[in-house]
């Protein structure tokens, strides 16, 4: 039998488990039910495709677009409302046609698009955040702070999340005062929508909380000494995650849909630093006078991103949910 130095078995078991785990991790994964759920949706697939490009489209807009619709020196109000390439009068140079300012639409519909999904993104994080802690808080210590907590999103629940966001965007308008609202705009609308939307995180975690606190786990927690803190955020929280994820894909479309609205209202971005919403809005004054393109562009890129958002939102929740299995 040959002689095998210390060193060469370590090496040969590290080899060998290096090469077996990954695989494994993967065969995991490809073996899930929900990875298998994935591959019988032909309409999931799909909509996964068209969420990757849109996504990557809009976060690699300074490299992917024909133009910088935020270079002024390089946009001529000459080039003002020129058609799309097939129409008479068209420019090769701008393939969707040009805004009232000359800007590349193609160009600004990557941009917008990238500026709606931040917004969208960063209210829905900011929203789960408050709806967790606040849901977790609720539905564990129970008695007076579970009921002020429901009392507050029942109130709420009782005004629908647009008219939240203009009240919130209307009171730091009146908080700024004269300050240029352009460099609080972006920030303002995620807290707009972020407080719009963690009641429904808020109710979920609660349901769910309640449930896990009373599991055996649990109480040998409490019985150990472990801090309330910690139980709720190592072993609870892992285990109410599920709805949270399918709430946050669904609210994603939702977020991005009432910042296009909010834009569309003169209320969300400006139009130095146009969104998706702030887009629509702006051809929306040329609608009637034959600029189309202006506003149906943005409209139906607006219609992509949400429609294959929620399809994938819808996927999830069957996914998760046992009773399909």
């Amino acid at each position: 039998m040959p002689y095998v130095s210390n060193e060469e078995a370590k090496a040969a078991i590290q080899d060998r488990s290096g090469h077996q785990a990954a695989p494994g991790r993967l065969s995991k994964v490809f073996d899930s039910d929900m990875f298998h759920s994935f591959l019988r949706s032909k309409v999931t697939v799909v909509a996964a495709i068209g969420t990757f490009i849109l996504f990557m489209l809009a976060f690699l807009a300074p490299w992917v677009a024909p133009h910088n619709p935020f270079d002024l020196a390089s946009i001529s109000i000459l080039d003002a409302r020129v058609p799309p390439v097939w129409m008479e009068y068209a420019d090769p140079r701008f393939i969707l046609g040009t805004d009232d300012q000359g800007r590349d639409l193609l160009s600004g519909i990557f941009y917008g698009m990238r500026i709606s999904l931040i917004v969208g993104f960063c209210s829905v994080v900011a929203a789960a955040v408050i709806g967790i802690t606040l849901g977790l808080v609720a539905g564990y210590m129970g008695g007076r702070v579970d009921t002020v907590i429901m009392r507050i999103a029942d109130v709420q629940l009782t005004f629908p999340a647009i008219l939240i966001a203009l009240l919130i965007d209307g009171i730091a308008a009146g908080i700024f005062g004269g300050v240029d609202r352009e460099i609080f705009a972006f920030y303002i609308l995620i807290v707009s929508l972020a407080l719009s939307f963690w009641v429904q995180y808020a109710r979920t975690v609660r349901g769910s909380t309640m449930v896990e606190k009373n599991k055996e786990y649990v109480q040998a927690a409490r019985v150990i000494g472990i801090p309330s803190v910690i139980i709720m955020a190592r072993h609870i929280l892992p285990n109410v995650m599920g709805p949270v994820m399918v709430i946050a894909t669904i609210n994603l479309a939702l977020a991005i849909v009432t910042e296009a609205t909010l834009s569309f209202l003169g209320v969300g971005m400006p139009p130095t630093q146009p969104s998706l919403g702030t887009l629509i809005a702006v051809g929306n004054d040329f609608l009637y006078s034959g600029e189309w393109w202006i506003a149906i562009f943005p409209g139906l890129a607006l219609a992509l991103l949400v429609l294959n958002v929620n399809l994938l939102g819808d996927w999830l929740r069957d996914a998760l949910n046992p009773k399909l299995r």
